[in-house]
């Protein structure tokens, strides 16, 4: 069973950077699409950006292109999102998620088999 567990995450100002941590378990890593998604209150999930196994290619959401960077690193299990410039309306809860596909990145929370339990953004305006 792979367990995933993010960390990171916390109150910061408008303009300022924050780095989440994914750190995976239990299954081949490795081998899996890692991506980031975020809720705030009474929307679903919302996709963030995306990293495969092969060539480590990258997707991210329009609004966060250029702002924020999706990393992995297969020796430590861990995938990164370093987020910078950040604005007051990505507050919200960020979760890790693995889709064993590996290959093909996809946006939508269903293609994701597992998930980390989300950690806490605010951002103060």
């Amino acid at each position: 069973q792979v367990q995933l567990v993010e960390s990171g995450g916390g109150l910061v100002q408008a303009g300022d950077s924050l780095r989440l941590s994914c750190a995976a378990s239990g299954g081949t890593f490795s081998r899996y699409v890692m991506g980031w998604f975020r809720r705030t209150p009474g929307k679903e999930r919302e996709f963030v950006a995306a990293i495969s196994w092969i060539y480590s290619r990258t997707d991210y959401a329009d609004s966060v292109k250029g702002r924020f960077t999706i990393s992995r690193d297969n020796a430590k299990n861990t995938v990164y999102l370093q987020m910078n410039s950040l604005k007051p309306e990505e507050t919200a809860v960020y979760f890790c998620a693995a889709d064993r596909s590996g290959i093909v990145i996809r946006r939508t929370a269903r293609d994701y088999e597992y998930w980390g339990q989300g950690t806490q953004v605010t951002v103060s305006s």
